[in-house]
């Protein structure tokens, strides 16, 4: 089997090495030569997977039509950002019948699009069938290092699904597929949000208490969104929902709760941005988020918060504050 994986940052870098690991032939397109030799000559993604062995048979090409063209399965892993652009190049090269799994987490800024939507609207109706999405709790650095880790694959094509399924299976990567596409893009989104709120927590010296109470009412906000959109409440209890937010709340390697964490430090935004190899998807969702919240008369109180802070440079301390003094409520969604 040939598959091409889109994205040569962390994420998309570890889920070509288990594909790799597996068997399968990996073609991992990457924009930056210096990365394409040092992926191929010494099987090494140093800037985004330091000290990390990779498959022989994981090849980098800077060619997206080489990475697409004939593949049995196409693996899309870039930031959420760049998907319309990335979509519209390849749209051309795409095999009909193979499997297009998404890895992407966001919501589009301006036009407020899941990524599922943002596939759905550019490709042509021939691939829907194909697509499905990937998503839970799976830090990129834990995969390559082979520790044990779940995550759904959502698709509205059992038949693409079960097949995902079984291709990314593995002996440290199980998977569980669903029909709930909207459910598992929701939780992939906007746990990064809360995280960035978790990780302001942390920087401000709060302790598990606050970081509980984020997580818990933070799933309250992932659900209420989410069932609004038409999820089913039950996928924000599996995986891509509890289990994402956990992972990205409390994770170390998380890089939405560093940028939460450095906020919380007093560092400005601009300059903790700058310092990143990789993109934190949570601050430019949480704008998306924000915006969508309104326009479908949703109450987000701890996105609104994250928003404020990122784009009207509020202060965190306030940011508590205003949280905690909110008017007293029936716990429920």
């Amino acid at each position: 089997m040939q598959i091409g994986v889109i994205g040569s940052g962390s994420f998309g870098t570890s889920l070509g090495a288990l594909l790799a690991d597996k068997g399968y032939e990996v073609t991992l397109w990457a924009r930056n030569p210096d990365l394409i030799r040092e992926m191929n000559e010494n099987h090494r993604n140093e800037k985004y997977l330091p000290g990390i062995e990779l498959p022989e048979n994981l090849r980098a090409s800077q060619n997206l039509e080489d990475a697409v063209k004939n593949k049995d399965m196409i693996v899309s892993a870039p930031p959420s950002h760049v998907i319309t652009d990335i979509l519209r190049e390849i749209k051309s090269y795409l095999p009909v019948k193979a499997p297009i799994v998404s890895a992407s987490k966001g919501i589009e800024n301006g036009s407020l699009r899941l990524v599922s939507e943002i596939f759905e609207a550019e490709l042509p109706g021939k691939f829907h069938s194909q697509l499905s999405y990937l998503s839970g709790p799976s830090f990129a650095k834990e995969i390559v290092r082979r520790v044990p880790t779940i995550v759904s694959i959502a698709s509205k094509n059992e038949a693409t699904a079960r097949k995902v399924q079984e291709i990314f299976s593995f002996t440290y990567f199980r998977t569980y597929w669903t029909p709930d596409v909207i459910g598992v893009e929701v939780g992939g989104s906007l746990k990064n949000v809360i995280a960035i709120a978790a990780g302001v927590s942390d920087g401000l010296g709060f302790g598990q208490n606050t970081r509980a109470a984020l997580i818990t009412r933070g799933l309250t906000e992932i659900s209420r969104l989410g069932i609004k959109l038409g999820a089913d409440p039950l996928t924000f209890l599996g995986p891509s929902g509890m289990g994402d937010l956990i992972l990205t709340c409390c994770g170390d390697a998380s890089r939405n709760r560093t940028v939460g964490f450095r906020l919380g430090k007093g560092e400005g935004l601009d300059s903790i941005l700058g310092g990143m190899n990789e993109v934190a998807e949570g601050v430019k969702t949480s704008k998306s988020a924000y915006e969508l919240s309104k326009k479908l008369g949703i109450e987000m109180a701890i996105t609104t918060e994250v928003y404020k802070m990122l784009y009207e440079h509020k202060n965190p301390k306030d940011v508590v504050r205003d949280l905690m003094s909110r008017d007293l409520k029936r716990e429920g969604l």
